[in-house]
């Protein structure tokens, strides 16, 4: 299955697992709660889910690498006890708290959540030494003397053998307690959680074209060279902070994490494409609608892929401004949410700010990586500091406090509504660009597809509306042009 499907098993399975009778007592005894066993290539995000359900779930997270790790740090170490039966005290061996399920119980106590993921990753490719210990504990759940605390599921990950020499076979009496989800890539999958991270869009153009290239392992001569989503994730962030520095990212820095040579080479040649697309066709000016008539000559007789980067570059920059109107919604909603509990008395500005600065705390240190609800908790605090400063600096008496608050918070009503004028009027720009340049044509009809696909578009037109949109849809012919928009990018593939 695909790694979105694998995510709602896991969030299903832990519902089951975390489900209680009308005594309190688990549904499920925790004895009969397999440990659920994660297969699938290197790469594909099997790690990054795990920190994704911990976070939408609201349970704990503990995750180790056990390549990492020997048998004394997972089992303990072991020390003589005295112990007495039937009268006669025997010297016993017993063992000292395993590092990881002492790492469980701190979990516990620094968070309060009694219930939680211990991951366990590379769980094929641990030493000769250390697999018996995890095969009991996949078994058992148990290390040396110490249980894993109830309430916990035990997630673990491993790789196939084919991608990994230091692989061990599960025996089938470990197998038939576990709770097994084989996971493979899918670039569709990928492309979803792509827009809603905010990937590059060059990569996500060129994918489009070159989806082969999206994650492939070889064995060579000179090794295993591979690409992975994780290669085309962490390119995508370094080229980002690359582009905002000035610095430029060519074939050498591509081979650092696209590491199969002839892929690298084909994407550093379509970087250079696309950084040209974005000199000659001015998308600042599309946008904001001022561009030449012609650049949409130039598009309307450029080739298929060159439209497709132009499109990309349309597509990145709308989602941009669309996400900066999600960050500003939700801030302004927060801020309101905060107006609401002070007008009602159930809460001070100064309680508010020490309230909201803890959970933005407890938020970072559990390792969210939800960075637009980490930007905007730390927009709210920005702006109640500066209500507060505001109080007082102008030394605003206690009953005109509202009052001014309200005031302030208009300005953010405002910044709202004047970044969804500026959105709506950037897709109304791009499709009348489009209109000129490729009017009625399949392009045009994956720019709307799109439009729709992305997280942050589909999201702004979904609340707000969108009348270039809305005509656009109406009138091209999604189903028909499907199966040619199909064909001419499988022509691009074999051309590039």
């Amino acid at each position: 299955m695909n790694i979105k499907r694998a995510k709602n098993e896991i969030k299903n399975t832990l519902r089951a697992y975390f489900a209680r009778d009308a005594f309190g007592v688990y549904r499920i005894p925790p004895i009969r709660q397999r440990p659920i066993l994660l297969m699938g290539p290197p790469g594909i995000g099997k790690t990054q889910i795990m920190e994704q359900i911990a976070e939408e779930t609201g349970v704990g997270l503990v995750a180790y690498t056990l390549t990492h790790h020997t048998r004394q740090s997972a089992l303990g170490l072991p020390y003589i006890d005295h112990q007495t039966f039937d009268g006669q005290e025997y010297a016993v061996t017993s063992y000292t708290m395993s590092e990881i399920i002492a790492s469980v119980h701190r979990e516990i106590a620094r968070t309060g959540v009694k219930e939680g993921i211990l991951f366990l990753d590379e769980i094929n490719c641990i030493s000769e030494t250390l697999t018996p210990m995890m095969l009991q504990f996949l078994q058992c759940k148990t290390f040396g003397n110490q249980p894993l605390p109830a309430g916990w599921v035990v997630v673990a990950a491993g790789n196939p053998p084919e991608y990994n020499k230091s692989v061990r076979e599960f025996d089938v009496v470990t197998l038939d307690r576990v709770k097994r989800i084989d996971v493979e890539e899918d670039f569709a999958v990928w492309k979803e959680y792509a827009y809603r991270r905010g990937i590059h869009g060059a990569i996500l153009s060129y994918l489009e074209i070159r989806r082969e290239h999206f994650y492939r392992v070889e064995a060579t001569a000179d090794g295993m060279q591979f690409v992975t989503a994780r290669g085309w994730e962490d390119l995508s962030e370094l080229m980002q902070v690359y582009e905002s520095l000035g610095l430029p990212v060519d074939r050498q820095v591509v081979g650092q994490y696209l590491q199969l040579p002839r892929v690298a080479s084909d994407f550093a040649g379509y970087l250079q494409l696309y950084e040209k697309y974005k000199r000659v066709y001015r998308v600042d000016e599309v946008l904001n609608g001022t561009w030449e008539p012609l650049r949409a000559s130039e598009l309307a007789g450029a080739p298929f892929d060159e439209k497709l980067g132009v499109l990309s570059l349309l597509l990145t920059r709308l989602a941009d401004s669309a996400r900066e109107l999600y960050r500003l919604d939700a801030l302004t909603d927060a801020l309101h949410g905060d107006l609401t509990a002070i007008r009602d008395g159930s809460a001070t500005l100064d309680a508010l700010l020490d309230d909201r600065q803890a959970a933005l705390t407890r938020r970072r240190a559990a390792g969210s990586t939800d960075r637009d609800a980490l930007l905007t908790a730390t927009r709210e605090i920005e702006r109640l500091e500066a209500f507060r400063t505001h109080l007082r600096q102008q030394s605003i008496p206690a009953a005109q406090a509202f009052d001014c608050l309200k005031a302030l918070f208009a300005a953010d009503v405002q910044s709202r509504a004047a970044a969804v004028e500026q959105t709506d009027a950037q897709i109304a720009n791009a499709f009348a660009f489009l209109d000129a340049a490729i009017p009625d044509s399949q392009e045009l009809v994956l720019f709307a597809t799109e439009l729709t696909a992305n997280f942050f578009t589909s999201w702004f037109i979904q609340n707000f509306g969108s009348e270039a949109y809305f005509a656009h849809n109406k009138r091209l012919l999604f189903d028909d042009t499907h199966q040619q928009l199909t064909e001419a990018i499988e022509q691009a593939r074999q051309q590039i």
